[in-house]
Formats: C-alpha cells, sequence, structure tokens
C-alpha cells in the first residue's frame, strides 16, 4: 500500500468517528419519566377529622337541696350500684356570724319568750288550782246531794265548774308548751357556728343514691363545703357503652348518611376500628380553626362496630381520627391522581407505547387524595407516566426513570 492510500485510510477512519460521534452527540434521547402500571384493587373515598368518644348517657348527679356537703369519697373509676351506692351526704346548712345589731335583736327576742313561758306557767299553776278546788266542790256537792240537803241544781253547778277547770288546765298546758317552743326557736337564732360543729356528727344527713348503675366518670365536687340546690356533684356512666362525635365541615357532612361505614385510626391500638354512623345532627355551629378560620361544623355520631373486646382500653373523652366512608370498591381500575391533566374539557393520561408518549383520553369517577378511579379509556396493565411534565408530548420518545 503505497502512502496514499496510507493517508486515505488514517483520514476517512477519523472522519467516520467524528461523523459518529456527532451524530451520537445530536440524536435525540429519550424522556426519563415516572412511568407506572394501572392497577386494580381496592378503593375507598372518605371524609373524617379528629373526634372523641363519649359515654352514651352520662348522668350528672346534683345536690337535691341547699346544705353542706361533706367530703365526697367516691374517685374516677369506681363502680356503682342503683339505689344502693351512696355517692354523696348533706347536711344543714351551719349558722351565719350574727352582727351586733342581729344579735342584740335575738337576744331580746329571748328574753321576752322566757318572760312569755314564765306568764304561760303562772297561767298553768293558776288552772291547776282551780281544777283542784272544782273538783273537792264536785266531790262535797255530790254528798250533800245524796243526802238530800243541796239541790239537784248546785250538784250540776258544782260538775260544771269542775268540767270547765279542766278544760281549763288543758288551755294553759297547751298555751305553756306553745311558749316554750317559742323559747326555743328565738335561742336557736343565738347559736353559734361552733355548736353547730359540735351538733354535726349526730345529725341526719341526706344521703345521695347513685341513679344507675356504671362506673364514676367524673368528681366535679370532691371537697366539704357549702353547695347550693342543683349543683353538679358527679358524673356517672357506663364506659362500656361508648359512641364517638365528630365535627365535620357541613360541606362533608350533607355527603354523610346513617348507616355509612367508618373506621377509627390513631387511637392508641395497633388496628383500625370499626364503626357505622348513627345520626347527623342537623344543627351546624360555628368553629374557629387553628389558622383563625370561622367554619361551620355539623357533629356525626357514631356507633362502634368492633367486638367490646378490642377498644376496651377506650373511656370518655378520649382522642381518635374518624374517616367515614362514602364509597368504596375493592376492584376499582385506579391510576395516580398527579398522572391526569386536562385536555380541553376532559381529562387526559400519557401512555407509554412502543417507547413513545401517546395521549389517551379517560373518563374519571371518584378520586380520593391520591387515586382516580378510570372508568373508561385505561385497561389493567397498562403504562402511564405519573408525573408528565412540560417535556412530555405526544409520541416524544420516553424511558422509565
Amino acid at each position: 500500500m503505497n502512502a496514499m492510500k496510507k493517508r486515505l485510510l488514517i483520514w476517512g477512519s477519523i472522519a467516520l468517528l467524528v461523523f459518529i460521534g456527532l451524530l451520537s452527540a445530536f440524536w435525540p434521547r429519550a424522556l426519563l419519566v415516572d412511568i407506572r402500571p394501572v392497577v386494580v384493587g381496592p378503593m375507598m373515598l372518605t371524609v373524617g377529622d379528629e373526634g372523641e368518644t363519649r359515654v352514651v348517657d352520662v348522668f350528672v348527679v346534683s345536690a337535691p337541696v341547699t346544705g353542706h356537703l361533706r367530703r365526697i369519697e367516691a374517685e374516677a373509676g369506681d363502680a356503682v350500684v342503683a339505689g344502693e351506692t351512696i355517692i354523696a351526704e348533706v347536711q344543714p346548712t351551719e349558722s351565719q356570724l350574727l352582727d351586733p345589731r342581729t344579735e342584740a335583736e335575738a337576744e331580746a327576742q329571748v328574753s321576752a319568750a322566757r318572760s312569755a313561758a314564765s306568764l304561760a306557767r303562772a297561767e298553768l299553776d293558776k288552772a291547776e288550782a282551780e281544777l283542784r278546788f272544782a273538783e273537792s266542790e264536785a266531790r262535797r256537792s255530790r254528798e250533800l246531794e245524796s243526802k238530800g240537803t243541796i239541790s239537784e241544781r248546785d250538784l250540776e253547778a258544782a260538775e260544771r265548774a269542775f268540767d270547765t277547770s279542766s278544760a281549763a288546765l288543758g288551755v294553759a298546758q297547751a298555751n305553756m308548751q306553745v311558749r316554750q317552743y317559742e323559747l326555743e326557736r328565738v335561742q336557736a337564732q343565738l347559736m353559734s357556728p361552733e355548736e353547730m360543729a359540735q351538733r354535726r356528727d349526730t345529725c341526719e344527713c341526706i344521703n345521695i343514691d347513685s341513679p344507675v348503675d356504671g362506673r364514676v366518670l367524673r368528681v366535679l365536687r370532691e371537697s366539704e363545703g357549702f353547695v347550693q340546690a342543683g349543683e353538679g356533684l358527679i358524673e356517672i356512666g357506663n364506659p362500656e357503652s361508648l359512641e364517638i362525635v365528630v365535627d365535620l365541615l357541613s360541606i362533608d357532612a350533607v355527603k354523610v348518611r346513617a348507616g355509612n361505614a367508618a373506621l377509627i385510626e390513631n387511637w392508641g391500638g395497633e388496628s383500625a376500628l370499626r364503626a357505622q354512623v348513627r345520626r347527623v345532627e342537623p344543627f351546624g355551629f360555628t368553629k374557629v380553626s387553628a389558622l383563625g378560620i370561622e367554619e361551620q361544623r355539623v357533629n356525626v355520631v357514631l356507633n362502634l362496630v368492633s367486638p367490646r373486646g378490642e377498644w376496651e382500653a377506650l373511656g370518655h373523652g378520649y382522642q381518635v381520627d374518624v374517616r367515614v366512608v362514602l364509597w368504596e370498591d375493592d376492584h376499582a381500575l385506579k391510576a395516580p391522581l398527579t398522572a391526569l391533566f386536562r385536555d380541553g374539557e376532559d381529562w387526559a393520561i400519557f401512555v407509554e407505547e412502543e417507547g413513545k408518549a401517546r395521549r389517551r383520553l379517560v373518563k374519571v369517577g371518584h378520586t380520593t387524595s391520591s387515586d382516580a378511579q378510570i372508568i373508561s379509556g385505561l385497561s389493567e396493565g397498562e403504562r402511564i407516566v405519573v408525573y408528565p411534565g412540560k417535556g412530555v408530548n405526544e409520541g416524544v420518545r420516553i424511558a422509565a426513570r
């Protein structure tokens, strides 16, 4: 081979390598994207928020009368029996300290009552003396009448005088009792709190029994002291009959119906509990969120369906997370919500076909926070672009990231 041919071979090889390098550098590469197959599986549409457990029937036991409450010894969690367990005792109120003017008036009333009692005693003594005299006169008149010394009219007059004296004695005795009771009444006004405290252990108290069987949920008033009639003392209920209340946004509550299933999560147990909506309250209320926004809320009440053994650790006023099931399908064709994009008024998805992106119109059903139900336009197993960016267009070469 001569020198000319060698030079041509060398430069030709160099030119071929440069051409291949330029072709490789400028040849369009496949766009790396996230690709996921369309799957069939369970799908659930829910609404929820934080809820709270509560005993179905809570009884607040109140003081029936105004008085002095003895210290309540019952504690939260104690078992009570209806009509047997005494949960509180109320005594009569203690006397109040008297100011000087009231005390002087009370002492004057006591002096007047003593004088009236002394006068009644004197009248009683007088009535007894007159009765004794009338009795002796009547006896003497009977003896004289039997001998014919006095007339029958005189005997009747003597007996009438005896009967009149007996009646007068009864009146005097009754008057004496009235004056004595008056004296005791006004003397009681001067009774000091110390004297009342000495008599406290001997006085009869009003016992307050438990109205139902259950357990003590909360002691509202534990310490001894003065209570008004109707003041709450203790809360009683049956922890085995729990319900759950959750306040939902009104726009979510209108979708909930009695009988909807629900899931109770983040309650402290290992698995979620099953529940069922019992009632959606018809009255909404305003609640301020953590961000300071006023929201219209509606209470939704649920019954626990799971066996008692699974949630026996729950009590009154515990926090839980509630998800009310609005719709569910165990064999739903679903795709990631991020794969959907608008194509006019329709929904579309990029499908990977022979290494290229192809736009596909789809019909969407229910959507959750992560997935969308595909009613038509896709089939199970097709590979779709999960996050279609600006570079993904019809016919663009794509490859899995």
